[in-house]
């Protein structure tokens, strides 16, 4: 079977998973957040602090279970926005520190879902709330505040994007340890936020544990996320930088992409030619020019590509020249399952999720440099979407987006 015939079949496999599914109900119930908890009682995470320059979830590393939720802002007043970014700041701040929810009589609906129990623990949650660049139109004033790079995102030549699995006014991405503290707070802030806040897709995800030790693994079997930046790097690469409008400062672009895996046909692939495709060996994660996941790939003695083919997925994505190094960005990337499309198929990917402080430096270059390399026979980026992280809550007196809202007539 040829390249161009094998592409087909399963681009045609691709569009009969979506084929006939409303975004509400498709993405969202669907999907399965991984393995079933263990029996017995379970020890909830510690608390991560949620005030800081930063908002926490931006950076922090691949847990056991998220969700990621696009909505569209159906208020149409700046006031009333405002309003909803309050709301959800007392809420998100409630639920990553825990307590003992209120008591308010027996006639009324009870204050929490009751779903973690009378005393909700922290568990290690994060919300991280980012906005998308429709929400700078002409509704709430804010277009001359928008951040200079924020842009719907459009379609690359390998894409098989839905529109009912793309773009939105806010992004919600919710992390924790535990399947059952990621959905009470998702009913939560949907509970607050009602008659304010759609959800327009849904996305439930999951990350794997390190098996048997380094980063975890995608659902083709091979490491993903090794090579980020260091932290102390993130000024230059992560943060938005001195060109943006002074309130994003804090912030970061957001990328999230989800990406559908057709991984019966990758399962019959020899495992030499799936580590030349990636770039590194499956079992220990190392480039292919080295002996450990942590080795830097060895381009300047390979430049023919005998040892990590030039169309190799890491060499395209990161030529490790000078040129290319202002390209990298940090990735965190989650797996999704959402079981078997109409065709009988295994339907599964990766949500890819990437920040960075340029948008078009950075993805977007990326992406242009992956056009057509030999990975995209297996996958097929079906949603998403590009969105403006803000800045972190530094205080009990601050709320998400304080300072992009402040002083908007």
């Amino acid at each position: 079977m040829t390249g161009i015939q094998r592409r087909g079949l399963l681009r045609a496999g691709a569009v009969g998973a979506l084929g006939g599914t409303a975004v509400g109900a498709g993405l969202g119930p669907e999907v399965r957040a991984g393995t079933a908890p263990a029996a017995g009682a379970l020890d909830p995470a510690a608390p991560i602090p949620f005030h800081g320059v930063h908002q926490p979830g931006v950076t922090r590393e691949v847990v056991a279970s998220a969700v990621y939720v696009a909505c569209d802002v159906t208020v149409t007043r700046r006031r009333e926005l405002a309003r909803l970014m309050r709301t959800l700041t007392d809420r998100s701040r409630s639920l990553c520190t825990g307590g003992r929810p209120p008591d308010v009589g027996i006639t009324s609906p009870p204050s929490d879902s009751g779903v973690l129990g009378p005393e909700v623990p922290a568990d290690g949650l994060t919300v991280t709330v980012s906005v998308g660049a429709s929400l700078f139109d002409d509704r709430f004033g804010l277009r001359g505040r928008k951040p200079r790079r924020l842009q719907p995102m459009g379609t690359f030549p390998d894409d098989d994007l839905d529109p009912d699995l793309c773009h939105g006014d806010l992004m919600l991405m919710l992390a924790a340890p535990h399947a059952d503290t990621v959905l009470h707070a998702l009913r939560d802030l949907l509970r607050h936020t009602r008659g304010a806040l759609q959800p327009r897709w849904r996305v439930d995800a999951f990350g794997s544990p390190p098996r048997p030790a380094g980063t975890q693994r995608n659902l083709m079997g091979f490491m993903d996320g090794t090579a980020n930046p260091a932290e102390t790097e993130y000024d230059r690469l992560v943060w938005a930088g001195a060109n943006e409008p002074a309130w994003t400062a804090g912030g970061s672009y957001q990328v999230v992409r989800v990406i559908r895996m057709f991984v019966e046909f990758w399962d019959r692939v020899g495992l030499n030619e799936q580590e030349r495709m990636i770039g590194r060996r499956r079992d220990t994660g190392a480039p292919l020019s080295g002996s450990a996941e942590t080795d830097l790939p060895d381009y300047s003695n390979d430049p023919v590509g005998n040892t990590t083919p030039l169309d190799a997925h890491i060499r395209m994505a990161n030529p490790r020249t000078p040129a290319t190094d202002g390209s990298r960005m940090l990735r965190r990337a989650y797996n999704y399952d959402r079981g078997l499309d109409p065709n009988g198929d295994l339907d599964m990917g990766l949500v890819f999720m990437a920040y960075q402080s340029d948008l078009e430096r950075a993805f977007v270059t990326v992406q242009k440099r992956l056009e057509g390399e030999p990975l995209v026979d297996y996958i097929s980026p079906i949603g998403g979407g590009y969105f403006f992280a803000l800045p972190g809550v530094r205080d009990t007196s601050d709320w998400y987006g304080q300072g992009l809202l402040s002083g908007v007539t």
